[in-house]
């Protein structure tokens, strides 16, 4: 089965006091968005790579994937004002470009997934139809309403979810275009699935599985990636 891999590489970062794109901020000397498209261009189960970012960073994108030789990258496009509209834009280029039978989602700034996060994504998408990767919430999660608490969350039943989440592309593109016309509006693609009544299997994932969002985060991600030698 065909795979392609649409990786988000858009957003202005402003929580990450860093005024740019923080995609392109550095880690052991390599920009955060090189350290995520690694992990897939190295991947035996990827055949295929879509960039969609914003329009001023198209060629910043194409010169990094040029100077790391990555070979997988075979669209850099132009996503939208929201992650909604980035993904359509994402899904319409593998259309055209990269025509697969598994899609592969992946927030950007999430550099430090691993093979076997990818893999049981995959795995799960094949066996299930739809899986993301999550982890099961370590804090006692409440419910509140006008400040105060109402009540206790089930942790057992609750789950941090990440990306990658992975698709049958025809589906999910399928999706995005229905939720277009009706006006839906989700935060990620685990919601429009959801929405739409398609089940979306949980496979393993790990809390090294970062959002990069604030400069702490940054600070976390160098010493995972030292710990793993791929930085001194």
């Amino acid at each position: 089965m065909k795979v392609t891999a649409i990786i988000l590489a858009g957003g202005k970062g402003t929580r990450m006091r860093g005024g740019m794109n923080k995609m392109f901020l550095t880690m052991g000397g390599r920009e955060i968005l090189h350290y995520t498209i690694s992990v897939f261009e190295w991947n035996k189960n990827i055949d295929n790579i879509i960039i969609v970012t914003d329009l001023k960073n198209m060629e910043k994108c194409a010169d990094l994937a040029e100077n790391s030789n990555f070979k997988k990258v075979v669209r850099i496009g132009e996503g939208g004002e929201t992650r909604q509209e980035s993904v359509r834009s994402g899904l319409m280029w593998v259309d055209y470009f990269a025509p697969c039978d598994i899609v592969v989602i992946h927030d950007g700034a999430r550099a430090l997934v691993t093979d076997a996060e990818i893999d049981g994504a995959i795995e799960g998408c094949k066996k299930y139809g739809a899986a993301a990767v999550g982890v099961k919430c370590k804090d006692t999660l409440k419910s509140v309403k006008r400040g105060f608490i109402t009540g206790t969350i089930d942790r057992e039943s609750t789950y941090h979810i990440q990306t990658p989440q992975a698709f049958k592309f025809s589906e999910i593109y399928e999706l995005h275009q229905r939720a277009k016309d009706e006006g839906f509006e989700a935060t990620d693609d685990c919601m429009i699935a959801e929405h739409y009544g398609i089940r979306v299997k949980i496979s393993k994932g790990s809390y090294e599985n970062i959002k990069l969002t604030t400069p702490e985060d940054m600070l976390l991600a160098e010493n995972i990636l030292r710990n793993r030698g791929e930085i001194e």
